[in-house]
């Protein structure tokens, strides 16, 4: 691709060779350790669900067995597959006899490797159809209806009752929406266990249950096939259950998840080391099941000023792409984040703004980008930040941004009614259509604003990456560069979920879904 801004790609090349060399750095710390989110969802991978009497997740029960045992190191798949050679009975049963006292992992006699893979071999192979059948079925009804061109309309859903979600979401489809995000519950990223069940008391937003991603995976099914187009389904993969949600959605079919490697850190207060480990599993997943991750660097943009940090979002994509490609997760399924966030007082905002997602799309070519609406400088206003969210939908079709969640004008005032939302749709088609191929006939001025400000925006991400380089990834997060947001190595919530893996760890789903060629 020609830089139409006049990138130099030298720098660019330098900036992502930093970024790799921090990424396989922090690999190797993640491949020795292991967290009580991975094994619950080996648990869940190999089939144990449902809760037990005193509603605990199952996964949950085997893992906190295996902690008390002090054999969480050995890995989940290891001692039940262990117990299955033994016992010849399968991972649920295992399950339900840890939870009645019946069966104690620690004290059956280990069987050989061999046998204890041969014992696993049907129950992963099963779980892999099942993924396989989900990303056959996407591709079915994406070549059976043909898939969108231009930019995904993304609306959000957000009731906090999963039947109330539907509704909504199917009116939403009907008025013209690609993708229907599924907002979580407020402080779900802050549980260690998955709710179990259809919910319906959820607050600023719905518990991301398995049964929840079913349901609604049906219903956006129904109305796709009504329009006949494919209706993309989308939750949140992030928190102290990322790598479960991950697993959840590959069995149920989700399509997109935010999963971002340094989300829970910032802005959830999730400790480091916890959450560099669970991203890599939920992303090997997300690789394997076709799903589309969006990150989340808008959200740095909503604590720190969009003009002056506005690098810390390029070095953060940077980032998120190198650990995804490390997770074996193609650059076509990086849905990377940034935002149209910008004080609309500052001279030349639209300018900047223009630069910056123009930047993104040369930098990351393959990428489906995900672009988020003005929010912080939404005012209550509601005809000016009309205007607002058409300037940001004019920047998503001039520079080909892919995952557009629509601006609302009730922003900041309330959860947006089906009325706003409709209005919403508008605005962004009639932008759309009127101007489809306008960026293709725009160039830009030699040494003038827009690429004077790429170029800067640039330098500087280059820098600050080479800087991560020289003193590592969990250094970086101590000294608050990202979100002007500190965060202690020892500190936050779930370091006491990680653990060190023993000589004889494994996990067969990261092995077998490694194996597979990944499919986008």
């Amino acid at each position: 691709m020609t830089s139409k801004i006049g990138l130099d790609q030298v720098l660019v090349e330098k900036a992502r060779t930093s970024a790799r060399k921090v990424a396989e750095d922090t690999q190797r710390f993640i491949d020795l350790h292991t967290t009580v989110a991975v094994e619950r969802t080996v648990c869940r991978l190999l089939g144990i669900d449902g809760i037990n009497e005193v509603e605990v997740p199952m996964p949950n029960v085997v893992v906190e067995h295996l902690t008390q045992k002090s054999i969480l190191s050995d890995g989940a798949a290891l001692r039940i597959g262990n117990a299955m050679a033994e016992l010849g009975i399968g991972p649920q049963e295992v399950a339900e006899g840890i939870d009645k006292g019946e069966i104690d992992l620690a004290a059956i006699p280990m069987h050989r490797e061999e046998e204890i893979r041969e014992a696993l071999a049907p129950v992963v192979q099963a779980t892999m159809a099942r993924i396989d059948a989900n990303v056959a079925r996407r591709k079915e009804y994406l070549s059976d209806f043909g898939d969108k061109q231009g930019p995904y309309i993304y609306l959000i859903v957000a009731t906090g009752n999963i039947y109330e979600d539907i509704t909504q979401a199917k009116a939403a489809a009907k008025q013209g929406a690609d993708v229907i995000a599924v907002i979580r519950t407020t402080g779900q990223s802050l549980l260690d266990f998955v709710p179990y069940g259809a919910t319906t008391e959820g607050f600023g937003g719905t518990y991301a249950t398995q049964e929840n991603f079913r349901l609604m995976r049906a219903a956006l099914d129904e109305v796709g096939e009504e329009q006949k187009r494919y209706i993309r389904l989308c939750n949140y993969c992030s928190g102290l259950c990322m790598p479960e949600i991950a697993a959840m959605g590959a069995l149920e079919r989700l399509d997109v998840m935010l999963n971002d490697a340094l989300y829970g850190i910032l802005f959830r207060d999730i400790n480091m080391q916890r959450t560099i480990v669970d991203q890599y599993f939920s992303r090997v997943i997300n690789g394997y099941a076709g799903v589309i991750i969006n990150t989340g660097e808008d959200n740095y943009l909503t604590t720190a000023d969009a003009y002056e940090e506005a690098h810390t979002v390029l070095a953060s994509q940077f980032l998120n792409e190198q650990f995804a490609l490390m997770a074996g997760l193609p650059e076509e399924q990086m849905g990377l984040g940034h935002a149209f966030e910008m004080d609309p007082e500052l001279p030349n905002a639209f300018l900047y703004e223009l630069a910056q997602a123009q930047m993104a799309r040369e930098i990351f070519p393959k990428a489906p980008l995900k672009y988020m609406p003005p929010t912080k400088f939404m005012t209550g206003n509601i005809f000016r930040g009309h205007v607002q969210d058409a300037l940001f939908n004019m920047v998503t079709i001039l520079t080909q941004q892919k995952i557009h969640l629509l601006g609302m004008m009730t922003e900041a005032i309330h959860t947006p009614f089906m009325s706003d939302r409709a209005l919403a749709i508008e605005n962004a088609q009639y932008i759309f259509r009127t101007m489809a191929d306008l960026g293709e006939d725009i160039e830009y001025k030699k040494g003038g604003i827009i690429q004077s400000r790429a170029q800067e925006v640039l330098q500087k991400a280059a820098d600050l990456l080479g800087e991560i380089e020289r003193t590592g990834l969990f250094a970086t997060l101590e000294k608050g560069v990202f979100a002007d947001i500190k965060r202690p190595l020892d500190g936050g919530k779930g370091l006491d979920g990680v653990v060190t893996k023993s000589d004889r760890y494994f996990n067969p789903f990261v092995e077998t879904m490694h194996k597979k060629e990944v499919r986008a």
